[in-house]
């Protein structure tokens, strides 16, 4: 592999660093203009303002051709009074009746002509925000961050109206100045940027782009000049909710707490407070924190948490300031198996209860964390310092049981408190940044069993950054460096020191140990990137390490510590169309893992080719062959094993998206030899009959044979080989199906009806029962068939014939589960703010084992289930003081 590695890294220096990059704007500025007359926003151009406005029309083509002219022209105005930014957009098109104005809800991602705005008016050329509008109406929002990257989360208050003539189509937008966040000044010059998109072409032009060669966004922003005297300094917008909620769910006809039907109501609010020009302050009093769209059932066999993804809005908006950590300066991150934590987290708050459940025969128990109230202030200060700090407070919660005659509480979850800090400073016209972030985690224990569960404190802290090396900004370094510190019981500290993030109690360890008189524990880790930004080489490196004994999961998320980590990789990118393709990239790298015991547990070679065609398809794949190394989390806590050489295959083909019809097929293979292999399938169909109608299915089909699937691990002196217990497992035969599917109907801009109904079956077989022969080896010995009986639906194993061991009882790991999940969201912006939300969700659920595999019988069993049927009313207004 020596010579891979040399070739990879000498390719950046075989080849010119970085093509220059000549891309001067035709219009180096624009000019506002102030307002004689009161606008009536409805798409059609007719105040004075745009016909005697300074025109704006230097675009460019991106697409289909870099640096061409547009084929249609483009005239932009702007325009301003003491409230508001105006933008009027007249977009010719030689064939009106070929514009593609397509329906969508808010941010949906739909293919049609649009036009988007993109501001940068704290002019730190790295962040801003950006709304646009497509020919249909609908509106598209959302902020603009280290330099080149967006995020669709947040929701500003604005009106935008397009409308179709003879001409080709205009669109007019309405930005109060108390949506953004910039520098009280006398007089203003903010960065600003349009882009129109002609979807029949497959046409992109803009004001000023980014070469496909090079990088960086809003740093070329041209100038917008004219606005004076305008203020943002204090605004109040206070949206109040009431919200109904009717359950009906299968229950026992015994239990004592839930008939089958239960009504809940609640009010509260949400406030939002301008301090100064720059900062926002978000509040919220007894604030809904439910989510509209449902989780995806997963079934997870693996020792590790599932990640799912934030939907509530309060968490959503304005996320990035803390989910950028780490991330700044550079625009590619690669990972090659490096478990990166996320400090912050935001579903730790309001979280499933988490302490264990008393024996019990009927129990009710909070489905969440109830969030008394949380505040959080975003923006900027003083020279470029960009702010963040979120603070909330979870009730404590207590469960109903019984058991038998007797009923009882118990406290499932404490009084917790979270606080979040994170401020990042761009200087050297953001040639270097550096930035810290801070998480505490507290709680407050009622009942004293609840210390040995919980960590009591948690404190995490980290710096990250950014520079780059050249004046060109080719090359940059980024990276972070944190550290973390848990407080608890010696027994909460001892089971943290075992659960699967760490594993203390690995018997063959050298570097780590269980600490039974332990009270806290502490632990750090860091991560440097070096990233080529520009030209047609392809260049991205990096090393990172976890300590074992970091752990950010009280306020954060991470699978794993113990790992130390590197890659480097190199390849080369075409972006000139040519016969057969539009652009090509082909990259090549090789990683390597250890442990702190300096044990290899991955490593391999990786290659990814990636095809844009002229007719607009895609084609992507992927190869990677990873040789023998250790594992040291197979085990669960036990002894090392080893991994048997592995190749992967991945396949993904895209059609051209602008169709009616859509089509892509992802396939995907890893396999580590005969009856050790995964395979994965997934064609999506998406069909949009009309304007405003799309139907997407995505079935997916997963088969798994497992030669050393987990079972469980059983004490036993006589297994000296491995250290006083046998670690047992099995080979498992899964086959997985389940679907995606999504109808978006969109009647209005402003009323929308969305459908999401997934369906999920999945089959797991055990056979062949077997226990780890000694530790580091993939040696395994068969238990014989005249060695297991079946007990009452368990297994009964005698580990070693005519040995004096005692048997183990293995619960039948065979599983059959069935499940769907689907709602329905009726979205009705009736007022700007302002939304009516009808939602319907139901469930169904059921894990009847079958033998073998059928689908259909298993999905008429599932069909024939009792539903659990949830249906929401919720109302918020939305006012401005």
């Amino acid at each position: 592999m020596k010579w891979l590695f040399c070739f990879i890294l000498s390719v950046p220096l075989l080849l010119n660093a970085a093509s220059p990059d000549k891309l001067v704007p035709k219009q180096k500025q624009v000019v506002a203009v102030r307002l004689a007359e009161q606008i009536v926003l409805d798409g059609v151009l007719s105040e004075a303002v745009w016909q005697n406005g300074s025109d704006v029309t230097g675009f460019i083509q991106r697409e289909p051709v870099e640096g061409g002219e547009p084929t249609e022209k483009t005239i932009v105005r702007v325009a301003y009074d003491d409230d508001a930014l105006y933008i009027g957009a007249q977009l010719v098109d030689s064939a009106p009746d070929s514009i593609v104005a397509r329906l969508g809800r808010r941010d949906a991602i739909i293919r049609a002509d649009q036009f988007i705005c993109f501001i940068d008016p704290y002019y730190d050329r790295r962040s801003g925000f950006y709304f646009g509008i497509n020919a249909g109406g609908t509106r598209y929002d959302g902020t603009l961050f280290n330099d080149e990257w967006d995020d669709e989360s947040w929701d500003g208050v604005w009106e935008g109206k397009a409308a179709i003539d003879n001409q080709g189509w205009t669109a007019e937008l309405c930005i109060p100045f108390s949506q953004l966040r910039f520098k009280e000044k006398e007089t203003y010059t903010w960065g600003i940027n349009f882009r129109r998109d002609i979807q029949r072409k497959n046409e992109k032009v803009y004001l000023v782009f980014t070469p496909k060669k090079s990088s960086g966004f809003v740093s070329r922003f041209v100038d917008l000049v004219g606005i004076e005297n305008i203020h943002s300094s204090r605004y109040i917008e206070i949206l109040p909710y009431m919200r109904t909620k009717a359950e009906y769910i299968k229950v026992d006809t015994e239990n004592p707490f839930h008939d089958g039907s239960k009504y809940l109501h609640d009010i509260g609010m949400d406030l939002k407070y301008g301090i100064g020009s720059n900062l926002t302050l978000d509040m919220t009093l007894n604030p809904d924190f439910g989510q509209v769209e449902v989780d995806p059932a997963v079934v997870n066999l693996s020792d590790v948490e599932t990640f799912f993804e934030e939907k509530r809005p309060f968490f959503i908006e304005g996320a990035q300031i803390f989910q950028n950590f780490g991330f700044g300066g550079a625009r590619n991150f690669w990972g090659f198996n490096f478990w990166n934590p996320d400090f912050f987290y935001s579903r730790r708050i309001g979280r499933a209860p988490q302490a264990s459940a008393p024996d019990y025969d009927y129990a009710e128990i909070p489905e969440g964390a109830h969030i008394l109230g949380a505040g959080k202030v975003t923006g900027k200060i003083g020279n470029n310092w960009t702010v963040g700090t979120i603070h909330a407070l979870t009730q404590k919660e207590i469960g109903d049981f019984t058991s038998g005659d007797r009923k009882f509480k118990s406290e499932m979850e404490p009084l917790t408190y979270y606080g979040i800090f994170r401020i990042q400073k761009e200087m050297n016209e953001s040639r270097q940044g550096l930035g810290m972030i801070s998480t505490l985690t507290s709680r407050k224990f009622d009942q004293p069993s609840l210390r040995d569960e919980f960590n009591k404190d948690a404190f995490a802290f980290g710096i990250d950054g950014w520079t780059f090396l050249d004046t060109s900004k080719t090359w940059v370094i980024a990276g972070w460096a944190g550290a973390s510190h848990v407080r608890g019981t010696s027994e909460r500290m001892i089971e943290l020191q075992r659960s699967s993030r760490h594993y203390f109690q690995r018997p063959d360890a050298n570097h780590v140990r269980v600490d039974s008189s332990a009270r806290s524990l502490t632990g750090h880790g860091a991560r440097m990137w070096l990233n080529k930004q520009k030209g047609n080489v392809i260049f991205n490196a990096a090393l990172g390490a976890l300590s074992p004994g970091l752990d950010v999961n009280d306020a954060g998320f991470m699978w794993r510590s113990d790992l130390i980590n590197g890659h480097i990789g190199s390849g080369y990118q075409w972006v000139e169309p040519g016969k057969i393709t539009r652009e090509t990239e082909l990259i090549w790298a090789i990683f390597q893992s250890y442990d702190y015991d300096m044990n290899s547990v991955w490593r391999g070679i990786f290659h990814l080719g990636w095809f844009r065609f002229v007719n607009y398809y895609t084609l992507e794949y992927m190869l990677a062959y990873n040789p023998e190394t250790i594992n040291n989390s197979r085990t669960r806590g036990g002894p090392l094993t080893l991994n048997p050489p592995g190749w992967e295959v991945d396949l993904l083909l895209e059609s051209d998206d602008r169709k009616a019809w859509v089509f892509n097929l992802s396939f995907c293979n890893y396999s580590k030899g005969k009856n050790n292999w995964e395979i994965e399938l997934e064609p999506m169909l998406e069909w949009k009959p009309r304007s405003n109608v799309s139907l997407a299915v995505g079935p997916e089909i997963q088969w798994e044979r497992s030669f050393t699937q987990w079972v469980d691990c059983f004490e036993d002196p006589l297994a000296t080989h491995t250290y006083g217990k046998r670690y047992v497992f099995a080979e498992m035969k899964r086959t997985e199906i389940s679907a995606n599917i999504r109808l978006n109907w969109t009647f209005t801009p402003k009323f929308s009806l969305q459908l999401y109904l997934q369906p999920l079956v999945s089959h797991g077989d055990y056979a062949n029962f077997k226990e780890l022969v000694q530790p580091k080896s993939y040696d395994f010995r068969l238990y014989s068939a005249d060695a297991i009986t079946l007990v009452n639906g368990d297994y009964q194993i005698d580990p070693d014939g005519a040995g004096s061991s005692e048997p183990i009882q293995v619960s039948d790991p065979d599983f059959h589960v069935k499940s769907l999940r689907g709602n329905a969201v009726l979205r009705w912006e009736y007022s700007p703010g302002s939304t009516l939300y009808l939602v319907w969700t139901q469930r169904r659920s059921d894990e009847e084992y079958f033998r073998g595999f059928n689908f259909r019988r298993s999905f008429n069993h599932l069909w024939h289930t009792e539903a659990d049927n949830i249906f929401m009313l919720k109302w918020t207004y939305w006012w401005s003081l």
